[in-house]
């Protein structure tokens, strides 16, 4: 029996502004498009290309932030590999949002970290390696 690669289909997110988390997306992936969506109880749009898209619900209450703290129960962050994290940075950051995180540099993977407008937090991740165990090493590494 072959064993099946596991992948991150999508992601499931309700934001204060719909057009706004649009906008933030394309901003960092310019080939994500709309690849559905409807308004029956609430708007939503399927946002992403052929593999993997981030589900994106309109909230009904848009005074509501996240209190995003690490210590509780809760979705922290949303990571995903991509081929070059500066240029997505770049994006982002020419976009006018911010880096929600000091970016980390280390031997084999740079880490940055943006948030939306409503504090969800997102890491985009460039491995520098092939090799699993120079990928998944927990050593602690240079940060810039």
């Amino acid at each position: 029996m072959k064993t099946r690669n596991i992948y991150l289909e999508h992601a499931n997110i309700t934001v204060n502004n719909l057009q706004e988390s649009i906008n933030f997306f394309q901003t960092a992936f310019p080939h994500f498009r709309i690849r559905g969506g409807g308004n029956e109880t609430r708007e939503w749009v399927h946002l992403g290309d052929e593999d993997t898209y981030i589900a994106i619900n309109q909230a009904k209450y848009s005074d509501l932030k996240i209190d995003k703290n690490y210590d509780k129960i809760g979705i922290n962050h949303i990571g995903f590999v991509v081929q070059d994290v500066e240029e997505i940075a770049n994006n982002l950051l020419n976009a006018g949002y911010k880096r929600d995180f000091p970016k980390e540099v280390e031997q084999f993977r740079i880490r940055d970290y943006f948030a939306d407008t409503d504090g969800n937090q997102f890491e985009f991740v460039q491995y520098l390696s092939e090799v699993p165990e120079e990928r998944n090493s927990y050593q602690k590494q240079v940060t810039v």
